[in-house]
């Protein structure tokens, strides 16, 4: 997040929970099988609790995650455990950057919930059955000291610590990335050899692995150094209604503009699926796919972290 913050936008250009779910039962219709709500921070929004239970009854639905920074999860358990009808994601996605209060702190930029909170709701979520991961951004001079400390955390906890190579989107063009194979170094030299974990442990481009005496997993997702494009077959709704095709560039679809003017399911299936015809071949955040980079003014808060 800028030190700024970000620009608020008025609650009308907004899709709303209506509006949202209805673009789900379509991309159902279509063949979506998974859905992941993120953001920004999706659970600033409010009534998600309901949102989340509306979207795992969806026909064809057939896995809801959520990936969230922790700071409002108690509450949001809380909220949760009010319905009629308990339901929580198949998984939940926590970012977590640093285990120091200070430096977690500037990260963050929230002077109540810390680390230590942040680490019992993990507990609480593995008592209910809930997988889930932990997702690190490792930058150069920044929080290089917490890789050893939060792989740790998946020794004892069954969890998934995955290290996420920066994207240079927004202001993260001005900070270094770690690269995945040096942190594979750092983990081997301290915890010994990671061994390639041929089950599954989710649907999305990590790649995971093991390491002796652990009872939980280390992820890598290497966007930069090694890329997955070929194998991507993913979709970003904004909460702005927009389609997006890919992460690095502006392809898509303003679905927002066209629910608003009227059209049918059908218009909007069949604007979608041409849509999805032109998601390019490859990112441009590095030259792994032979294409030049471009600049990327949108940081991560404001395109979907």
């Amino acid at each position: 997040m800028p030190p700024q913050g970000v620009q608020w936008k008025p609650h009308e250009t907004m899709l709303s929970f209506e509006e949202i779910t209805r673009i789900v039962r379509i991309l159902a219709e279509l063949g979506t099988r998974k859905i992941k709500v993120t953001g920004g921070e999706p659970l600033v929004r409010r009534g998600v609790a309901v949102f989340l239970k509306t979207l795992k009854a969806f026909p064809g639905i057939e896995k809801v995650t959520l990936t969230t920074n922790g700071l409002l999860l108690g509450s949001y358990l809380e909220e949760a455990e009010t319905l009629s009808t308990y339901s929580l994601p198949d998984g939940i996605n926590i970012s977590l950057n640093a285990l120091d209060p200070q430096r977690f702190k500037r990260i963050t930029r929230h002077e109540g919930t810390g680390p230590e909170e942040i680490l019992l709701l993990i507990d609480r979520l593995l008592e209910k059955g809930i997988q889930v991961k932990l997702n690190c951004v490792p930058v150069r001079s920044f929080n290089e000291e917490e890789i050893i400390p939060l792989a740790a955390l998946a020794r004892d906890k069954e969890i998934a610590v995955r290290f996420i190579e920066l994207m240079p989107l927004g202001s993260a063009a001005a900070l270094q990335f770690i690269p995945g194979k040096e942190i594979e170094t750092v983990l081997e030299k301290t915890f010994g050899p990671l061994t390639p974990f041929s089950g599954i442990c989710g649907n999305g481009p990590a790649v995971y692995y093991c390491l002796p005496g652990f009872a939980g997993k280390i992820g890598f997702i290497n966007a930069i150094t090694h890329g997955f494009c070929e194998s991507c077959n993913r979709l970003r709704l904004t909460s702005e209604g927009f389609l997006k095709l890919c992460l690095s560039n502006d392809l898509g679809l303003d679905l927002r503009e066209l629910l608003r003017s009227g059209a049918c399911d059908s218009e909007l299936s069949l604007a979608i699926t041409e849509a999805v015809a032109k998601k390019p071949r490859s990112h441009t955040l590095s030259g792994i796919y032979a294409t030049l980079p471009e600049a990327h003014t949108k940081g991560m808060s404001a395109i979907g972290g």
